[in-house]
């Protein structure tokens, strides 16, 4: 038999759904907890397998949903339409078809008890940064209006980055890998430390500390070590080589700080704007090109206005609700030194 583990990229679907299958028929035929806890190994040890599941799930709701169409019609009695022995087949029939529900439904049960039992749910506010100590001596690291989703069993570690952006110190334990889902993308490690950020169009990841694999859709899994980084698309994964100062502005949040190295006023802006519940807006298009560096709190937007101000030809203009406009300074017309007097 093949392996099962996420590192067998030539397992092809028809072992998956021949497995899946042999899985489902030993929990119909025997549901005992051996039986149960090898079935949640294979699902949990590739994505694969969990979507292998998942469909035995919806062909389960779609034969509950023929199952209710069925029962709404009126049909002529059974003999004034079949013959004795058409009779027998369709009992056969509707026997098997029945066992086949009944087969599916205890395994969309397993699955959704599987699934959904046991989950914690951190989040944080927006302007909030959140250490969060978990059970397995991991610690979790949550930058402002982020969300996470976490589930431990005895086979496996694994977190759902909802939103926003996350920090991992990982425990080290061999017997189970901690796996991060953040979209398509799934991220695996067992004893290290890297961020993730959930940008617009992909997803952000620094590695600060040993190595992870990354799988995303049909893509080979990549290795992602200490100092390096990837852009994780659907699609794609792109590998990145980070620089110490590069990996320090990343993860200046972790200290509460934002730290700039020549971005844009736009990018700057957009920074500070993930810790302020009123926004900073550019109400003149010559100021989003402007650049600025430098590190400020993220408690305190008041510095960095303060700094834009004092080096660049920008002004800031309150408003009422708290939102701050970026307006383009001009400077003074000079006075012709030969006007007459």
């Amino acid at each position: 038999m093949q392996a099962s583990g996420p590192n067998s990229g030539c397992e092809g679907r028809d072992a998956i759904e021949a497995e899946a299958a042999r899985l489902l028929a030993r929990l119909n035929s025997d549901p005992t907890p051996e039986a149960e806890t090898e079935a949640c190994r294979w699902i949990e040890a590739d994505p694969r397998h969990a979507v292998a599941f998942a469909r035995a799930e919806a062909a389960w709701e779609a034969a509950e949903r023929l199952k209710s169409a069925a029962a709404e019609v009126n049909l002529p009695p059974l003999e004034a339409i079949v013959s004795e022995e058409q009779q027998r087949r369709l009992s056969r029939n509707i026997m098997i078809a029945a066992g086949v529900a009944v087969l599916l439904f205890i395994v969309a049960a397993i699955v959704t008890v599987r699934t959904f039992s046991g989950i914690d749910r951190y989040q944080t506010a927006v302007g909030e940064i959140r250490d969060v100590a978990l059970s397995d001596g991991s610690t979790l690291h949550l930058n402002s209006d982020s969300e996470v989703e976490v589930r431990f069993t005895d086979n496996g570690r694994r977190v759902r980055v909802v939103k926003g952006e996350a920090s991992f110190d990982i425990a080290h334990d061999k017997n189970r890998p901690f796996d991060v889902e953040a979209r398509s993308a799934l991220i695996r490690a067992v004893g290290t430390a890297f961020n993730v950020r959930m940008r617009p169009a992909l997803v952000e990841l620094t590695v600060t500390q040993g190595t992870v694999t990354v799988h995303c859709g049909d893509r080979r899994q990549e290795r992602v070590s200490a100092g390096n980084g990837a852009v994780i698309q659907p699609r794609t994964i792109a590998l990145t080589q980070l620089s110490q100062r590069l990996i320090g502005q990343r993860t200046a949040w972790r200290e509460q700080m934002v730290e700039l190295d020549g971005e844009t006023i736009e990018q700057a802006t957009a920074e500070f704007n993930r810790y302020r519940r009123t926004p900073i807006l550019i109400g003149d298009t010559r100021v989003s090109g402007l650049r600025i560096g430098g590190r400020f709190r993220i408690t305190d937007s008041k510095e960095f206005l303060s700094a834009l101000q004092l080096s660049l030809p920008i002004r800031a203009v309150d408003g009422e609700d708290g939102s701050v406009m970026l307006l383009y300074r001009d400077e003074p017309k000079l006075q012709d030194d030969t006007a007459r007097s």
